[in-house]
C-alpha cells in the first residue's frame, strides 16, 4: 500500500465524522462521539452503532475475502523466503487456470446464445457447451489438486496444521 494512502484515509474518516482508529473490541471504523449522527465507540449501548467492514478502510479488512493470498499465507503460516517463492509460483499457475476457466465459461455462454438465436433450436451447440463445461471443470479440478499437492510438499507439519485450520474455519477458501 502506498504510504500516502493512510493520510487520505484519515482525512476521509474525519470528514465523515468517523474515528479512524482500530477499535479493540470490534475492529471497525465507528461514528465519532461528536458527529451529527450521534453514536460513539462500540460499547454495546443501543444508540451506538458500528460500521460494517465493507465501509471501513484498508487496515480494517473487507467483506470480499483475502485480497493478497500470498501475503496472507506468508503471514498466517509463517513461511520462509524459499517457501514464499514456491507458493508464488503455485498461486500463479492456479490464477492462470482460473482465468482460463472464466474464458471457457464465456465461450459456453456464446454457444448457448447461438443455439437460441436461430429460428430453430440447435441442440449440437448446446451439447458442445456441455462438453466444454465438463472439460473446463476437469482441468480446473486437476489444477487445484496439483496445487494442493505442491502446497503439501512445501509446508512442514505445523504449517500444514495451520493451513488445514484456516480451511476448516472458512478463513481461507480454495
Amino acid at each position: 500500500m502506498h504510504p500516502g494512502f493512510l493520510g487520505w484515509w484519515k482525512r476521509r474518516c474525519e470528514a465523515r465524522g468517523w474515528e479512524s482508529h482500530r477499535h479493540a473490541a470490534q475492529g471497525h471504523c465507528v461514528p465519532s462521539r461528536f458527529s451529527r449522527g450521534g453514536g460513539g465507540r462500540c460499547g454495546g449501548r443501543g444508540e451506538e452503532r458500528a460500521w460494517s467492514a465493507a465501509q471501513c478502510g484498508p487496515e480494517e479488512g473487507g467483506a470480499f475475502g483475502v485480497r493478497r493470498p500470498l501475503r496472507f499465507l506468508a503471514y498466517k503460516l509463517e513461511l520462509r523466503e524459499e517457501q514464499v517463492a514456491k507458493f508464488a509460483a503455485i498461486l500463479n499457475e492456479l490464477k492462470t487456470e482460473r482465468a482460463q476457466a472464466a474464458v471457457d465459461h464465456r465461450r459456453r455462454l456464446s454457444f448457448i446464445a447461438d443455439a437460441l438465436e436461430g429460428s430453430a433450436f440447435d441442440e449440437s451447440k448446446v451439447e458442445a457447451a456441455g462438453a466444454e463445461q465438463v472439460r473446463s471443470s476437469e482441468r480446473l479440478k486437476n489444477a487445484v489438486a496439483h496445487a494442493l499437492k505442491q502446497f503439501h510438499a512445501v509446508l512442514d507439519d505445523e504449517q500444514r496444521k495451520k493451513l488445514a485450520y484456516l480451511l476448516r474455519t472458512g478463513v481461507l477458501t480454495i
